[in-house]
């Protein structure tokens, strides 16, 4: 009978003997229903899930964290020892959770931040690097700046661009001799054509007519022939100069490039060094003399690279030029002077292929 009195001031939870409540499985009971029970247990939060009972014969109760007083509760209520299945179920939730939670968010966090700071700092380093090669440019252009010159590259460099432009213009004329030469072969072709009707329909001028008619088709083989060695000559000056020319053009473009970044770090420097030296100034200094250093390697790489490649592209000009206008001026010299079998030896020598014009069918040297 002493013990009722105790009894009354907990909460009790009715269970079968399957772990099922007597009452309704969703039930949740409110703190404030109990409101006169000091250290009690905060039902509030507490709920009794019925999905767990199923296949187990111990019941386990959900609960939050407990809002209430830190103290230990002063109710005689024996305390209940969980099992050891209970014990391993609950401590392998509780460290699921955490690992889904906090250890993945930081890991995710430190995943976003690094290629965020690695764009961060190459944009400030472009800027940086922009910023001082146009300032370097602009005090050129202005007389203000002082500029790194390799007087010998740079003469060969100016050179190869002039030289560049008068090929370009050859190669211009050549094409449009080129275009001129097929439409006045199609004229032979039509004249030769209409010389030949006549000689049929005009039995008085036969002969005539047919000499003609024999003239202009020769005319028209031969044209053909110096239109074949032309038109090759055009394709292999245009390959020089824009395939070997052009790629020795972007390393000189690379060059100049490396050339103005090193004179803006090289000012740079010595406008440092024109300053004070303090503990707050050294270590800029120490940094600009390392930028410098990079970028006067850097130059220097480059300008042996182009002058290596101006070496082999001299040597190779001069090879593919010499045997390309031997070719224009053997054809030339043969085609006028009426000479078709010089003509014909001219295209075997450079083994050159004739193709009739707009079409694949077979050209005279090739039917003959």
């Amino acid at each position: 009978m002493a013990e009722e009195p105790h009894r009354s001031s907990a909460a009790e939870i009715p269970v079968t003997s399957n772990g099922d409540l007597d009452q309704n499985p969703e039930m949740v009971f409110q703190r404030d229903s109990y409101p006169s029970v000091p250290g009690a247990l905060n039902l509030s939060e507490s709920c009794v899930t019925s999905s767990n009972f199923t296949s187990t014969t111990e019941g386990i109760i959900e609960s939050g964290p407990y809002r209430g007083s830190a103290s230990l509760p002063t109710s005689p209520v024996a305390p209940v020892a969980p099992s050891s299945a209970v014990a391993s179920r609950l401590a392998r939730s509780t460290s699921d959770s955490q690992t889904e939670t906090g250890g993945g968010a930081l890991v995710l966090s430190d995943d976003l931040k690094s290629p965020a700071m690695e764009k961060l700092d190459l944009v400030r380093k472009w800027s940086i690097n922009t910023y001082k090669c146009t300032r370097q440019i602009l005090s050129e252009k202005l007389g203000r700046g002082s500029r790194t010159v390799d007087m010998e590259l740079e003469a060969q460099i100016e050179v190869l661009r002039d030289n560049k432009r008068k090929y370009q213009h050859v190669i211009k004329l050549a094409q449009t001799l080129s275009n001129q030469l097929s439409q006045m072969m199609q004229t032979q072709r039509q004249l030769g054509d209409a010389f030949a009707d006549l000689s049929l329909k005009s039995p008085e001028l036969h002969e005539e007519f047919g000499y003609n008619a024999d003239t202009q088709k020769l005319l028209s083989k031969n044209g053909e022939t110096l239109l074949g060695a032309i038109n090759f000559f055009i394709s292999s000056v245009n390959t020089l100069v824009d395939k070997t020319i052009e790629d020795t053009m972007v390393n000189i473009k690379q060059y100049e490039i490396a050339r103005v970044e090193y004179d803006a770090y090289r000012t740079d420097l010595e406008e440092l060094n024109l300053g004070p030296r303090d503990a707050t100034t050294m270590p800029k200094i120490e940094q600009s003399q390392q930028q410098f250093q990079i970028h006067r390697e850097k130059y220097e790489r480059m300008r042996n690279d182009v002058s290596i490649k101006l070496k082999f592209l001299e040597e190779n000009k001069v090879k593919v030029l010499h045997n390309q206008l031997i070719l224009f001026h053997n054809a030339i010299a043969a085609y006028y002077a009426g000479n078709q079998q010089q003509l014909e030896e001219t295209l075997k020598q450079f083994h050159i292929k004739l193709k009739m014009p707009g079409g694949d069918s077979p050209s005279w040297l090739e039917e003959h």
